[in-house]
């Protein structure tokens, strides 16, 4: 049979009475470090031991003594009430200072684009916080995974979660090396992908994303083929460097190949807009310093493009 460890309400009531009276063997001393009456005292030692079922002092009108219960329950119940209070102001530090264990769950590719260059600069603001990235294209349950928060492309992003805007939006191009191209003519309109190699995205759900495009005021959906399935746009990214195909990815993350000529942009006509990179958490109704902190540094570090915008809540 299941034991049922709960405390119960009001267990802890009166113990902290009792180890101020067992320490100073008195009762108005007591009362005095606690800033209360000595009748207060006297009423909280009472009621405990009328809830543990044994006395715990032996009184008389010189002394104050422990009984063999008492002594036995101060023994024990001193080291964990101590634990008690130590684990209290630790909890109490964590929420008024930036301090602890920070973690995020994140992308590959913001990775190299948005967290590198701001990294070191954080942990030397902020030596007490210790950044974990875990970088993966997995969706995760924030606070069953452990996680302070994710950082994901805003159309991602649930509702009910607090998400704060790390960039402005940008458009998802097509792309394609110049030796790819070589070989083939460009394509000029969204039907021309189907005789193109197109290489895919696997979202976490399982299925294979299908390249989106606006045309005019109407989004087209577009099933395209190839001989590539990732699970990031780092991989499809290089993969269309080296000439394996055509990738659909986010601008950002090409803008330097674009810039070297080792990539083309294509169909820039049709570009579909994604609304941008966010930094998202569960709602609270406080934030702990440590993400606040690197929510402003982030910030900081980005200038106008990661100014504040909410997603279902705001910051």
């Amino acid at each position: 049979m299941k034991q049922n460890f709960t405390v119960r309400h009001g267990a802890l009531d009166g113990v902290e009475a009792f180890l101020s009276v067992a320490k100073h063997r008195n009762f108005r001393k007591a009362a005095a470090e606690l800033g209360v009456t000595p009748s207060a005292i006297s009423q909280a030692v009472r009621t405990l031991e009328a809830r543990i079922g044994a006395a715990l002092f032996t009184r008389t009108t010189r002394s104050v003594g422990l009984t063999e219960a008492g002594e036995r329950f101060f023994s024990r119940a001193r080291p964990a009430f101590e634990e008690l209070i130590a684990a209290s102001e630790t909890a109490r530090d964590i929420g008024q200072r930036p301090a602890g264990l920070l973690r995020l769950s994140v992308p590959p590719a913001v990775v190299p684009t948005l967290l590198e260059p701001m990294i070191a600069s954080f942990c030397q603001v902020y030596p007490e916080i210790e950044l974990e990235i875990v970088a993966s294209g997995e969706f995760v349950d924030l606070a069953a995974e452990g996680f302070d928060a994710g950082i994901r492309m805003g159309d991602l992003i649930a509702a009910d979660m607090v998400a704060v805007r790390l960039t402005p939006s940008f458009p998802m191009v097509v792309v394609g090396s110049p030796d790819y191209l070589r070989h083939r003519t460009a394509p000029e309109r969204i039907e021309d992908l189907r005789h193109h190699a197109c290489l895919r995205l696997r979202r976490s759900n399982g299925s294979v994303a299908p390249w989106r495009f606006a045309k005019g005021n109407k989004a087209i959906e577009a099933i395209v083929a190839g001989p590539l399935i990732a699970h990031d746009y780092p991989t499809l990214l290089g993969a269309a460097i080296q000439g394996a195909g055509l990738a659909q990815v986010p601008s950002p993350i090409a803008s330097s190949a674009i810039e070297e000529g080792r990539l083309e942009m294509l169909l820039s006509t049709f570009a579909v807009t994604s609304p941008g990179v966010f930094l998202y958490y569960p709602e609270r109704h406080q934030v702990l310093p440590k993400l606040r902190a690197f929510i402003d540094h982030i910030r900081s570090q980005g200038g106008d493009a990661s100014r504040k915008q909410s997603h279902g809540r705001q910051a």
